[in-house]
């Protein structure tokens, strides 16, 4: 063992080809069991293909002994040798020692080719052995979450959580708390959340989430303040921090979010948005517009933004604003039949009766089954002298909405002229 201690040492220092160098010097007079220890080492640094030649001949020698094969199974696990891995678990038999822990890795390996039934079958054959074992629940647990059967896993759970809180360093809290919240059981969810322990940033935001899907805004703006305390640069967790802010009517504070968000994350479309809806709403139309522009230049399709601010340029009378931003968007590619339409009523109150029916024009083939624009349309037709075309145009709106008599009286007026 002298030399195994040399080698560990050597490798401590990190002296790693020293070390190697020692055991495999030392390899071909080591007796059995420091053959092991020097596998176990070769495992621990990684050194996969050495470790597995010297288990083949301890294997040969010992092959009854069931920790060896567990080992070298989870060897060929490591080096995605599955199909050998298989064979070599499907050799252990209900006598041997390590049957029940061949069944897990079994499990392990068939969900991973996606063979989910043989996979739960060997869970459950391994559960009948030990009913009570907290890892055999929480591997059937995580069998049933994987495949969506949120309702099958919560029992596995449960069972889990009784013997055994924390497994393979998950909170099995965390689980039944996303099981629950997956079934459209938020309250139950959130007690759950309220067991978990560790502060981790996903948990959180999980946390904070499902208790604003709870409707339960004192909550999640409770979690994702301490989320955003623990790690200011989570970006996901500002807008929605912001939203429950603005729906418990703390506007400012919302737009205060909002606006640290965008800090950390300036080219964030959404973020823009909702900093400038907040900034308007608030009565600050210049920031509102502002940002609401950023976020159209950062994607001119972000169809949200830009009716935003054709309804508020719309509110304001400002139709010059219309015009601009819509003749931009048409330039970067943005053709859109309603901004056609939008385009052509913003020439028509400006008086720019050529530009309007222009644009109607070319917005008509793509709505010629809306109403509303056919009503516009028709009238505007009809304002500028073009009496059949706008005839034309109104009946087919009443194609659409018969029960509109005040359109109809003015269409049977137009033909007794």
């Amino acid at each position: 063992m002298e030399e195994i201690h040399k080698a560990i040492q050597a490798m401590e220092a990190d002296k790693s080809e020293e070390a190697i160098s020692i055991l495999q010097q030392y390899l071909p007079e080591a007796d059995e069991e420091e053959r092991f220890t020097i596998t176990e080492l070769y495992i621990q640094w990684g050194m996969l293909e050495e470790a597995k030649m010297i288990l083949q001949e301890l294997i040969q020698r010992y092959p009854k002994e069931a920790e060896l094969k567990v080992m070298m199974a989870e060897i060929h696990i490591d080096l995605n040798e599955d199909e050998d891995a298989i064979s070599l678990l499907n050799e252990f038999t209900p006598e041997d020692e390590g049957y029940l822990e061949s069944l897990l890795q079994l499990a392990d390996l068939y969900q991973s080719q996606g063979l989910f039934e043989v996979a739960e079958q060997k869970l459950l054959t391994a559960k009948q052995l030990e009913p009570n074992e907290a890892v055999i629940d929480f591997a059937l647990g995580e069998l049933a979450f994987s495949n969506g059967e949120y309702n099958k896993s919560l029992p596995f759970y449960e069972n889990a959580m009784h013997h055994q809180p924390v497994i393979a360093d998950i909170e099995v809290a965390t689980r039944l708390a996303e099981s629950y919240a997956a079934t459209g059981e938020f309250e139950k969810s959130l007690e759950y959340y309220e067991k978990v322990e560790e502060d981790h940033a996903d948990v959180l935001f999980r946390y904070g989430f499902v208790a604003y899907q709870a409707l339960r805004n004192d909550i999640a703006i409770h979690v994702w303040e301490r989320l955003i305390d623990n790690d200011p640069y989570y970006q996901s967790v500002y807008p929605l921090l912001a939203q429950a802010y603005e729906t418990e009517g703390m506007p400012k504070e919302a737009l205060n979010m909002a606006e640290k968000g965008l800090a950390k994350d300036e080219y964030n479309k959404e973020l823009y948005h909702l900093v400038g809806t907040l900034a308007h709403k608030l009565g600050d139309k210049e920031a509102g517009y502002r940002y609401m522009r950023e976020a159209v230049a950062l994607d001119p399709g972000y169809k949200e933004a830009v009716l935003f601010l054709i309804e508020n340029f719309k509110s304001d009378a400002d139709q010059e604003s219309i015009i601009e931003l819509i003749t931009e968007l048409l330039t970067l590619g943005e053709e859109d039949p309603y901004y056609l339409f939008e385009l052509a009523k913003a020439y028509e109150e400006e008086e720019e009766y050529k530009q309007a029916l222009e644009h109607y024009q070319n917005a008509y083939p793509s709505l010629k089954e809306d109403d509303v624009f056919l009503k516009s349309y028709g009238y505007f037709l009809v304002e500028e002298g073009r009496m059949k075309e706008g005839q034309q145009v109104l009946e087919e709106y009443l194609a659409i909405e018969p029960s509109n008599t005040e359109v109809e009286e003015f269409l049977h007026r137009l033909k007794d002229m």
